[in-house]
C-alpha cells in the first residue's frame, strides 16, 4: 500500500511506466542474491509494515460492506492474510520473481460494493472468473491486444475512480455507521486525524514515515476510545474465536452474468495494475526477461484470484510501492520479502490478534482511507499530465472529466433509480468503476479518438 509512503504513487493504483531507473545506482543486495538472516528479518518488516496494513484496511472495509458480525471478520481477515503470505511466496519463487509485493485489490474492492445486493456467492464466483480470464489472457498472450485499450487517458481515470467511488463507503464508515446516533463528533475526529496524518508525513522520514499508517491506527484508535469511552461497552469477547473459518470454502456459485461482466471491467483494470507494478520494478533493475517475468507474474495473480474466490475473499493485486522501497532500503532482494511472507502466515493463525485489530473504530478506518484515497487521486492526477509533450491537451482532460463524472454520478443514483434498473444490467450501470472505465473507452477510442 504505499503509493502513500513513496513518490505519490499508490499501491491501489497503476503506476506509469518508465517512473525509475536504475542507470548507475548500485543496491546493496541484487534481485537474486541472497541476504543475512539478521538483515533479512529487518528487510523483511519494512514490507511487512506495508502489506500488513493494507489487509487490515481493506478487509474491514470489505466485512463492512458484507454486515459481518465480529467472528466473520475475524475469520475474513485470516484468510486474507494467507492468501497475500501464500500468494507473495508464489510470486517470489515461481511468479514474476521480483522484489514486489501483493495484497487485496481496492478495484476488487470496488465490485464487492457495487454487487453487494447480488450476495456474497455471486461476489466470489465473480471474482473466481475474472481470476480465469486473467489467467488465460496471460497463457494466451492476449493481454497485450487488450491493454491496448488502456491508454494513459484510461488508466487515470481508473485511479480517479477507484477513489471517488469508494466515497459512500468512506463516508459511512467515518459516520460509524447509518444508526450512530452523534455522528457529527465522528466527522470531527476523523477529520482531525487526516489532518494529522499529512503534518506527519510532511515531518516524517524514512522509516517512520513507511510505518505512517501503523502508527495512525494505533494512535487512532486509542485517542477514540479515550475521547468516546462508551464506545469499549460494544467491543466483542475474543473468548470464542477458533480457527473454525480459515479454510471454509464459500457455500457455493452463483454465475450472474451482468455482475461477472462488471468484475471482468474491474479485474481489467486490475491487471493494468499488475502490469505497470511489474514494468517499473523491471525497468528499475533492469531486469534481461521483463515479458516473461510479467507473463507469469499475471498467470500467478490470476491464479490467486481464483483461490481467494473459493476461499470467499477479494483477490491480491501487485502493489506499485515497491520501487519506493527497493530505493529507500538499498536491497532488492526478492528473497527480503519471505519474512513478510512468513509475518502474513502466521497472523492467519493467530485469531487472537485479528480480533484485537479488528476492534479498531469505523472512524479511524475511514479516516485512514480518505487518507490513502487522496493520494490515489494525486497519482492519477500526476499520470494524466506526466510526460506529455506540450502539456495536457483539452480532449485529453474531456475523457478523463467526463468519464470520471459519470461514474461519480453512477455511485451516488438514488435508490429508487438503482432498483428500477433491469436486474441483469444492475451491475454494469450501478458500479461507477464501471461506468467510468466504459465511458472513457468509448470517448478515447471512439467519439474523440485521434485522427
Amino acid at each position: 500500500m504505499s503509493g502513500f509512503m513513496f513518490n505519490c504513487t499508490n499501491s491501489y493504483g497503476a503506476l506509469p511506466t518508465g517512473a525509475y531507473s536504475r542507470r548507475e545506482m548500485k543496491f546493496d543486495y541484487e534481485i537474486d542474491q541472497r541476504i543475512p538472516l539478521a538483515r533479512s528479518v529487518l528487510f523483511g518488516i519494512q514490507w511487512a509494515a506495508i502489506l500488513v496494513p493494507s489487509i487490515i484496511i481493506l478487509g474491514i472495509v470489505v466485512c463492512s460492506v458484507h454486515s459481518f458480525d465480529a467472528a466473520d471478520q475475524i475469520n475474513y481477515l485470516q484468510k486474507l492474510f494467507f492468501v497475500s503470505g501464500v500468494v507473495l511466496l508464489c510470486q517470489i519463487f515461481w511468479g514474476h520473481r521480483l522484489p514486489l509485493v501483493p495484497g487485496p485489490s481496492a478495484i476488487l474492492l470496488i465490485g464487492v460494493v457495487a454487487g453487494q445486493a447480488a450476495g456474497a456467492d455471486a461476489i466470489y464466483t465473480s471474482v473466481i472468473t475474472g481470476g480465469l480470464f486473467i489467467s488465460l489472457l496471460s497463457v494466451c498472450g492476449l493481454f497485450k491486444y487488450l491493454k491496448r485499450l488502456f491508454t494513459v487517458n484510461v488508466i487515470s481515470t481508473v485511479l480517479l475512480l477507484i477513489a471517488f467511488t469508494l466515497a459512500p463507503t468512506i463516508m459511512e464508515l467515518i459516520l460509524g455507521g447509518r444508526n450512530n446516533p452523534n455522528p457529527s463528533s465522528n466527522i470531527s475526529f476523523a477529520l482531525g486525524l487526516i489532518l494529522a496524518m499529512f503534518l506527519s508525513y510532511g515531518f516524517m522520514k524514512g522509516i517512520w514515515r513507511a510505518t505512517l499508517i501503523i502508527w495512525a491506527v494505533l494512535a487512532g484508535a486509542v485517542l477514540y476510545y479515550v475521547i468516546f469511552p462508551s464506545a469499549l461497552k460494544g467491543l466483542p469477547s475474543l473468548e470464542d474465536y477458533s480457527l473454525g473459518g480459515l479454510f471454509h470454502i464459500s457455500s457455493g456459485l452463483s454465475f450472474q452474468p451482468g455482475l461477472i461482466l462488471s468484475f471482468i471491467i474491474c479485474f481489467l483494470g486490475l491487471s493494468i495494475n499488475d502490469l505497470g507494478s511489474m514494468q517499473a520494478v523491471n525497468e528499475l533493475l533492469e531486469t534481461k526477461d521483463p515479458d516473461k517475468r510479467i507473463s507469469r507474474g499475471l498467470f500467478v495473480t490470476g491464479l490467486s484470484n481464483i483461490f481467494s474466490g473459493i476461499l470467499g475473499v477479494i483477490g491480491p493485486v501487485n502493489y506499485s510501492m515497491s520501487p519506493g522501497v527497493i530505493m529507500s532500503s538499498g536491497c532488492a532482494s526478492r528473497f527480503s520479502l519471505i519474512p513478510a511472507a512468513c509475518i502474513s502466515l502466521l497472523l492467519a493463525f493467530m485469531p487472537v490478534v485479528v480480533g484485537i485489530v479488528i476492534n479498531a473504530p469505523s472512524s479511524v478506518i475511514g479516516a485512514l482511507m480518505t487518507y490513502l484515497m487522496s493520494t490515489q487521486v494525486a497519482s492519477g492526477l500526476v499520470l494524466a499530465v506526466k510526460n506529455r509533450p506540450g502539456g495536457l491537451k483539452y480532449e485529453d482532460a474531456l475523457v478523463i472529466g467526463a468519464s470520471t463524472l459519470l461514474g461519480v454520478i453512477a455511485v451516488f443514483l438514488p435508490d429508487q433509480v438503482v432498483k428500477a434498473i433491469h436486474p441483469s444490467l444492475k451491475p454494469l450501470l450501478g458500479n461507477g468503476l464501471v461506468v467510468g472505465v466504459i465511458s472513457a473507452i468509448i470517448l478515447e477510442h471512439i467519439i474523440l479518438r485521434k485522427r
